[in-house]
């Protein structure tokens, strides 16, 4: 069996049902020398049947189990077990257009050798990014910074550089949030090239719904908002960066004359960057 070209780690727990969707993209891929590693955080054996059905479609599956649930920990260990020299990280309700592994492929292999690719995020209908929103620069401005784990493919090479994902950070830890632009912090700090391959399309729903300003929500916004906060300590942000991301969660409702669940939620969001700000510099003293 040849060795992959591409490692994709698919860190789930929870969720069932919606791996079949994306496993049947995987299946229909144009581009076939792939494997997905499957981390696997449930206490029970829920998935055994659609790592069967992916293997029966064809998909080279590896199946590893790993306690306890930490999203973050989790793709470092789905990193040290990959074999493929370019790595992915599909969320397990996300779906592949049919050329994306094929399409990244191709940009990777092409004279300037990009170290990370980012792809476009279909139902986010975001603006096309260039070469010079790919910075250290404007990134530790926090502009422009194109981060989600389910657009982000990058060279094996650079994990063995600068490490893994900080397993501080992200889902199930109390700074809930920021793992992804963490890692691609430290990645153009460290003089890593990235490329955006709009043409590469990945897929995943977006919750159209107005939010609500329950305690219930109000608590998970400020618990993802620690992540940033915590960004905000470790990489040694510019002091008017910091001012401008508490400032504006309050702001923004505040100027459109909203003083409902927006600017609930906006509180929310700044008391989560305070405490996640305070709460890394006591890590750290």
């Amino acid at each position: 069996m040849r060795r992959p070209d591409i490692s994709l780690i698919l860190a789930t727990v929870g969720r069932t049902d919606e791996l079949g969707r994306l496993f049947e993209s995987l299946a229909g891929q144009t581009y076939s020398n792939f494997e997905v590693v499957v981390v696997d955080q449930n206490d029970d054996d829920r998935l055994l049947s659609h790592l069967e059905r992916a293997r029966y479609l064809g998909i080279a599956v590896k199946h590893l189990k790993h306690h306890p649930a930490n999203l973050a920990a989790a793709r470092n260990a789905g990193i040290d077990a990959a074999k493929g020299k370019w790595l992915g990280f599909p969320d397990d309700d996300c779906w592949y257009d049919a050329r994306l592994l094929e399409r990244l492929a191709v940009r990777f292999n092409r004279p300037d050798k990009p170290t990370g690719l980012i792809v476009r995020w279909v139902e986010q209908d975001e603006q096309p990014l260039s070469a010079a929103s790919l910075s250290w620069e404007r990134s530790r401005a926090f502009r422009d910074i194109p981060v989600s784990s389910i657009t982000l493919f990058c060279h094996r090479a650079l994990f063995k550089e600068i490490g893994g994902f900080d397993a501080r950070l992200g889902v199930g830890q109390w700074f809930g949030a920021g793992e992804e632009t963490d890692f691609v912090l430290r990645a153009l700090g460290a003089g890593a090239q990235f490329a955006y391959e709009p043409l590469a399309e990945v897929h995943h729903a977006i919750n159209p719904e107005k939010p609500q300003a329950t305690r219930q929500a109000r608590l998970a916004v400020r618990h993802r908002a620690r992540g940033t906060g915590a960004l905000y300590a470790k990489h040694r942000l510019p002091a008017w960066v910091i001012a401008r991301g508490l400032a504006a969660p309050l702001l923004r409702p505040l100027l459109k004359g909203s003083f409902g669940a927006e600017l609930a939620l906006g509180f929310a969001t700044t008391l989560g960057r305070l405490d996640g700000m305070l709460g890394w510099r006591r890590t750290k003293s």
